[in-house]
C-alpha cells in the first residue's frame, strides 16, 4: 500500500479529499469525485482520506472542516478549498493549476 507522503510527493497532480463518514456534504462529494476520475482519466489522481482514521495527516494540513479538497504536486499544496465542490468547478481548478 502506498503511503500518503509518497503519493503527494510524486509529479502527478493529486486531488486529496479529506472526508468523514458521518459528514453529509462528504457523501454528496463522493459521486462527484467518481465522475471526475472518469472524465479526467490519468490527468489527475483522486485520493480520499478519512480524517477520523488519519488524524495525524489531517492535523498536519490543518484540516478543520470536511470535506476539504487539496491539490498536490511534488509535495506542494497548489490549491485548497473546504466545502462541497461541483464537478465543473473542480475541472476548472484542475485545468488552471
Amino acid at each position: 500500500m502506498e503511503k500518503f507522503g509518497d503519493i503527494i510527493n510524486g509529479d502527478k497532480l493529486t486531488l486529496v479529499d479529506f472526508f468523514a463518514t458521518w459528514c453529509g456534504p462528504c457523501k454528496k462529494q463522493h459521486p462527484i469525485l467518481e465522475q471526475l476520475k472518469e472524465e479526467m482519466g490519468d490527468r489527475v489522481r483522486v485520493l480520499t482520506l478519512d480524517v477520523d482514521r488519519n488524524a495525524e495527516v489531517s492535523d498536519a494540513y490543518r484540516v478543520q472542516s470536511v470535506p476539504t479538497l487539496m491539490l498536490f504536486r511534488n509535495g506542494q499544496v497548489l490549491w485548497r478549498q473546504s466545502g462541497l465542490m461541483m464537478l465543473d468547478d473542480l475541472k476548472r481548478v484542475i485545468e488552471t493549476v
